[in-house]
């Protein structure tokens, strides 16, 4: 890509500005610090010039937006065409709480709804089971039926709405309550537009969220794939997520590595279920978290979109090119906000935000100030959701695709991020795959390890998070407005299941549940099975149940 004599030349005049002017300027002010490095410990130079990325082809590693290797955008046009979705991740209390939530946030401007579900819908039990207790509306919103379901939903046009739903071990319940709800509105599932994050890896990983052994989880992802892209044609069947990866520790090269590793995990299982790369690949999305260091965030969006294209061609044979297209999500990161001087939370979400636009994300949710310290406020999610719109209409970010490429900074970081990244895909391929890495532990103990080093440096201050080690107060600074979640959410939830219980038809209820254990023993697509009894207000604890019946439980082992 350059001309080799003038790469001689820069790097003789290069020599003699270190001499020159460099070496003086030391004496006079010596740097910050000794080392400057990236977030995987790899030391930072002070210029970035041409021989950095000397070797690079353009045509090979960059390109065009919209055509291989999309290091530098999916679409041709990007921003100046159509704007990124605008997230925000909402949902606690009960259904109807968050259903005025949700009408709030599109009356704000927001374009897609992004669900967040309490933990007992998570893993799979009702509002009034015994293990619920505490838990109900905590979190996210409880759904324990298409009651809820679509209470949730009610008065919004799902026909026109894209929804986000960050769902996992019960995806499969919770997306055939959305489409029984929009069969209710009259919307035909072939119009249905949105995501269900559906990657049960990273929960072994990450966060705990399980419930079947990985194998039949496995199964359920892929019928979920092959019912959707035989129903559901517009619908992302599974979004893989590095952003739990990223929050629990990892650094930025091992959340591309061990997310990238998952993809290939869930693209093997689809070919082995006889589904074609080339139609499943098309609805498959990513989840992304953006981090403080600015620059290298840019850098990890695109080495990620350049090495899962990579990935889809050369690895699996894909051809059609919405198959090779690494499509993801946004979140502004969770771990780096502070309770701290909270409103300090603005800035860091601010440039993060500003990150993952310039880095080419087609989604984005920015993370609300006081998300430390408990539920955000609609004030504060107001705030949230401006962020984007500033940053859409008036930074001029989004006048040009990529702004930021040809950076030999940035494109130095992206060839070294997707390098790195690679070698871990490689060691992993050597243990026998994601499954088998995530079973000997192999990727735990790289995030422990990472979110050791990470912890230690912030308390020595060698990581300066400002507000806590650094710029301190001495009197704690809590917003006044802090939302307080209705004391009687649980009492109303038990309610609601009672009252369901006693009016639905209870012999529907046993049939469409044998049908469903029948059709998980003896391998069948389960998906309409759960359809057919969500519709008859089976229950997600109900159907969890006579699941695991077939399928079993998880249990964790032990990292050492």
């Amino acid at each position: 890509m350059f001309d080799q004599k003038k790469l001689k030349q820069i790097r003789e005049e290069l020599d003699q500005w270190q001499e020159k002017e460099v070496d003086r300027a030391l004496g006079k002010h010596p740097e910050r610090s000794e080392r400057f490095e990236t977030s995987f410990g790899e030391s930072l130079e002070r210029l970035y010039s041409p021989h950095s990325v000397e070797n690079a082809d353009y045509l090979e590693d960059l390109g065009f937006p919209g055509s291989f290797p999309f290091t530098r955008g999916v679409q041709p046009t990007m921003y100046r065409g159509k704007l990124w979705t605008m997230r925000q991740y909402a949902g606690f209390g009960t259904a109807q709480e968050s259903n005025k939530r949700y009408k709030y946030l599109l009356s704000q401007g927001q374009t897609g709804l992004s669900v967040a579900f309490d933990l007992p819908t998570q893993i799979g039990f009702d509002s009034d089971h015994e293990m619920s207790d505490g838990e109900v509306g905590r979190v996210g919103v409880a759904i324990s039926s298409l009651g809820d379901m679509e209470t949730l939903f009610d008065g919004i046009p799902l026909a026109k709405v894209s929804t986000s739903m960050t769902i996992n071990s019960t995806a499969a319940i919770l997306l055939a309550m959305y489409v029984a709800v929009a069969e209710k509105q009259g919307v035909k599932p072939e119009q249905l537009k949105g995501t269900i994050q559906n990657d049960i890896l990273k929960e072994y990983i990450a966060r705990g969220t399980y419930i079947f052994p990985p194998e039949p989880s496995m199964r359920i992802i892929t019928d979920i794939f092959e019912y959707c892209s035989e129903n559901l044609p517009l619908f992302n069947t599974i979004s893989v997520s590095g952003y739990h990866i990223r929050e629990a520790g990892a650094d930025a090269v091992q959340e591309v590595a061990f997310t990238l590793a998952d993809g290939i995990e869930y693209v093997k299982a689809a070919i082995d279920a006889n589904l074609d790369p080339d139609v499943f690949g098309k609805r498959i999305s990513f989840f992304f978290g953006a981090h403080n260091n600015f620059f290298e965030e840019i850098a990890k969006f695109r080495a990620a979109r350049r090495l899962w294209a990579r990935i889809m061609k050369e690895r699996f044979g894909a051809a059609d090119k919405r198959a090779l297209m690494m499509r993801f999500h946004t979140q502004t990161a969770g771990s780096t906000l502070t309770a701290q001087q909270p409103q300090n939370n603005i800035v860091r979400v601010a440039y993060q935000a500003l990150a993952a636009v310039l880095g080419g994300t087609q989604s984005l949710h920015t993370n609300s100030f006081d998300e430390a310290i408990g539920l955000p406020t609609e004030e504060s999610v107001r705030v949230a959701l401006r962020t984007q719109q500033l940053i859409a209409h008036e930074t001029g970010v989004t006048d040009s695709v990529d702004p930021l490429g040809g950076s030999y900074l940035v494109e130095y970081l992206t060839n070294r991020i997707e390098e790195q990244a690679s070698s871990y895909i490689e060691k992993i391929d050597e243990l026998g795959g994601m499954i088998r890495a995530i079973e000997e532990g192999y990727v735990q103990r790289e995030i422990l390890d990472t979110a050791y080093r990470t912890q230690k440096e912030i308390e020595g201050s060698d990581r300066v998070v400002i507000g806590m080690n650094k710029f301190t107060s001495e009197h704690a600074e809590v917003p006044e407005d802090i939302l307080e979640l209705d004391g009687l959410v649980e009492k109303k939830q038990h309610q609601r299941l009672a009252e369901l219980r006693e009016t639905r038809n209870a012999d529907s209820v046993r049939k469409s549940i044998s049908r469903l254990q029948k059709a998980a023993e003896n391998g069948e697509n389960i998906m309409p099975s759960i359809i057919e009894a969500v519709s008859n207000y089976a229950t997600l604890g109900e159907i969890t149940s006579a699941l695991k019946d077939i399928f079993g439980e998880y249990t964790e082992s032990v990292i050492i």
